[in-house]
């Protein structure tokens, strides 16, 4: 499913069987690829089957990368199908852990806020932002949702601006305000006769729109691969005719930092880097009947290892780790002007 397929013309179903069968051929995976067939479940409207793949991942006896968000996309569709006690406890026991990852927290603030319990979520908010967010020189991305569902709730509960908020405000990008976007009584402009204020109000929702497009689409990335320098060293050892692909590991680094310069700046969205290991390259290979040393392979190769959830989203931060290993800054490495 690509980012930009409309979601009629997707068959949910066939979708969350496909990645289903997916995940049992790469058990490797099977997390990120389970809890998306989940979402195709819920999106088709079966929420039981849904809850069945979430149980099924945290029965599994696996060590989960991210237990926490399981835990908590199992809450939020409880509660979509009257099964409002468990998710409820499960979203408490979420807020004792205190996970130190942004997404649980998000999910279950929003399903508090999606269910009118704005008390609760604008709590929930704020643990999860004083937790994450306090003394960090740079909001990471994964943290904004944060920022921002707080900012949302506390303009429905007629608070006043604070701290947080400003932060809000000030890592916010869109050309319409925070402010605008969560005023309460914008549903009202709605239903005005006045042509100026329908054509206003159409223009914040576009905005509104292009976010959450942008935040959905994020799994989907279009996806460039990265050979680790002792992985390219026994991938051109076994297959030396790729040689002619990767001529020096630098030259290789240099070259993926270009090409994902080069998409951003046509305006292609959603770029993502995947590692690449030379015995799940072997495996790839064989599973198309394909020798390795084909180098139309590798793009195929990039491509099937993004949708099986394993690309990184590019550009990090400059304050990040650089995506290519050195141990320096994104800033001071691959990040540098030029």
């Amino acid at each position: 499913m690509r980012p930009d397929t409309p979601a009629e013309n997707v068959d949910h179903t066939a979708e969350a069987a496909r990645l289903e069968r997916t995940a049992g051929l790469h058990p490797e995976d099977a997390e990120a690829l389970l809890l998306r067939a989940a979402a195709h479940l819920e999106l088709s409207g079966d929420r039981p089957a849904a809850a069945a793949l979430y149980d099924r991942l945290l029965a599994s006896g696996a060590e989960l990368e991210n237990p926490y968000l399981v835990r908590a996309l199992k809450a939020s569709n409880l509660w979509e199908y009257d099964h409002e006690a468990e998710a409820r406890a499960i979203i408490d026991g979420i807020r004792t852990a205190a996970p130190r990852d942004p997404a649980p927290w998000v999910i279950v603030a929003e399903s508090l806020e999606a269910h009118d319990e704005l008390e609760q979520a604008h709590e929930t908010f704020t643990e999860a932002v004083r937790l994450l967010l306090t003394d960090v020189p740079e909001p990471p991305t994964a943290a904004l949702p944060l920022l921002f569902g707080r900012h949302r709730v506390r303009r429905m509960l007629g608070a006043a601006h604070d701290e947080w908020d400003a932060l809000a405000d000030t890592v916010h990008t869109l050309p319409v305000t925070l402010d605008e976007l969560h005023d309460p009584k914008r549903v009202w402009s709605l239903g005005s006769e006045n042509p100026a204020e329908l054509e206003a109000e159409i223009s914040r929702l576009r905005a509104e729109v292009g976010a959450y497009r942008t935040a959905l689409s994020r799994p989907f990335p279009v996806a460039v691969l990265h050979w680790p320098a002792d992985e390219l060293a026994e991938l051109l050892e076994a297959y030396p005719s790729l040689a002619g692909e990767y001529p020096s590991h630098e030259e290789h680094l240099t070259a993926i930092e270009t090409a994902l310069r080069e998409l951003a700046s046509s305006g292609t969205p959603n770029l993502g880097i995947v590692p690449g290991t030379v015995p799940s390259y072997e495996a790839f290979a064989a599973s198309e009947g394909t020798a390795p040393d084909d180098a139309d392979l590798l793009p195929q190769y990039a491509t099937t290892l993004a949708a099986r959830g394993r690309a990184l989203p590019w550009p990090p931060q400059r304050s990040a780790a650089c995506w290519c290993g050195s141990g320096r800054t994104y800033g001071e490495c691959h990040g540098t002007a030029g």
